[in-house]
């Protein structure tokens, strides 16, 4: 691609910002356009759940670069506009005040958008989402004085959220329509861990709910009634029932979608000149051999820099690393390396103590690591990842033993 040949970045999130970095860091000179809806410089979307919700993270930690890094890398940063078409014949993007900006390559970090609650009373006040920071500061601030909060989801978000209102002293009941929390990310097996966490901090769990309305009076939330008729008051409702990426400019724009905007291995769509990465791609993974959509932070983190290198047409440019998601909730840290569908696996293995909550988990199919969660055990994710990226068969029993390193696990001895 020519320098004279711009480069526009749709989505000022921590994705696009990234790109813009990786772009400059790649040797692109030319011009360098990061548009976003949003009127806050680019941030990191983490800590809005986590540090920050919790009062232990300065605003100022929560972004991504200083505001004078944008000037100093020439990079032009328009906030609180959005895009509101594309126009691939022309290579232009059209924004929300009628004006029109040309690329040479597009790329789309658009995102996603929480998941409405589709029942009666869900849009009267005190009934909050999580996205973005303006949101963690309404939770946030709706914490000091609330001394009830319902949570709707046992999701990541779900827990995170009421970690931080249980830290703050609030009274806490979450509602989770499966039987566990995150029973479909992690299965019964380690999803039972976060079940005993959050009980053993007092959280009242109840699953099977099915909401039904939400109640209140004079405009503002006051409990949530399920469909069994059971009532629970509340002074705040927090909604955590999952993401949906925001693939609208590509569904009128032409690039292939589906579960997300479709790309291969470098982060490109259908359309040559356009790429996407972040929560809003739903890339092919060659490790997996299979397109998948990660909505984690290290995905925007990284998958940036393989776009950039792809839209500056460096041919050695893959997106292959192994998924990683992190969580923090009370006293217990984990991260996550691997990707497993839900049925995916047919066993879960355990090095440590996992009563203490201080363990190693393994999905395996065919004796082989899918994924790893390291839960208060520190330093091992890197060879979590790589018993993931090997995809060889292990000695279970080699596995599940502290004493032997991981890095030194042997094979399975029936299946060498």
């Amino acid at each position: 691609m020519s320098a004279n040949a711009g480069c526009v970045i749709v989505g000022a999130s921590l994705a696009g910002a990234k790109a813009a970095q990786a772009l400059r860091e790649e040797g692109f000179d030319g011009p360098l356009v990061l548009i976003g809806e949003e009127s806050e410089r680019p941030y990191e979307r983490p800590p809005l759940s986590k540090g920050y919700l919790i009062g232990k993270d300065a605003r100022e930690q929560i972004y991504v670069h200083p505001p004078q890094w944008y000037v100093e890398h020439d990079v032009d940063l328009r906030l609180g506009i959005a895009v509101t078409a594309v126009d691939p014949a022309a290579r232009e993007v059209t924004l929300a005040d009628g004006s029109r900006v040309a690329y040479g390559k597009l790329l789309l970090a658009t995102g996603s958008s929480p998941r409405r609650l589709p029942v009666s009373g869900a849009d009267l006040e005190r009934v909050l989402y999580l996205r973005r920071v303006e949101d963690s500061d309404r939770i946030k601030e709706a914490f000091r004085s609330a001394s009830r909060a319902v949570v709707i989801g046992g999701g990541w978000i779900g827990l995170e959220t009421a970690a931080a209102a249980r830290t703050a002293g609030v009274e806490v009941t979450v509602l989770e329509r499966a039987a566990l929390p995150l029973l479909r990310v992690l299965g019964r097996e380690v999803a039972q861990v976060f079940a005993d966490l959050h009980r053993d901090h007092g959280v009242d769990l109840r699953f099977g709910a099915q909401v039904a309305e939400i109640t209140g009076s004079g405009g503002a939330a006051g409990g949530v009634r399920l469909s069994d008729g059971t009532r629970i008051d509340a002074d705040v409702v927090i909604v955590g029932i999952g993401i949906m990426p925001n693939i609208g400019l590509a569904q009128e724009a032409g690039p292939e979608v589906d579960n997300g905007i479709r790309v291969d291995e470098r982060l490109r769509t259908s359309y040559p000149d356009i790429y996407a990465a972040g929560d809003v791609a739903n890339a092919f993974h060659p490790l997996l051999g299979k397109h998948i959509r990660v909505e984690h932070w290290a995905n925007a983190l990284h998958q940036t820099e393989t776009a950039a290198k792809a839209m500056l047409g460096q041919q050695d440019a893959v997106y292959d690393r192994v998924p990683y998601f992190f969580t923090d909730q009370y006293d217990l840290g984990m991260e996550y390396a691997g990707y497993v569908e839900p049925g995916g696996y047919d066993q879960v293995a355990f090095r440590g103590d996992v009563a203490g909550r201080e363990f190693i988990a393994f999905w395996l199919a065919g004796n082989r690591v899918l994924a790893g969660m390291n839960v208060n055990v520190w330093d091992v994710n890197d060879q979590l990842q790589a018993l993931v990226r090997t995809a060889q068969t292990v000695d279970i029993h080699m596995l599940t033993d502290p004493q032997v390193p991981l890095d030194s696990v042997p094979p399975d001895p029936q299946h060498r």
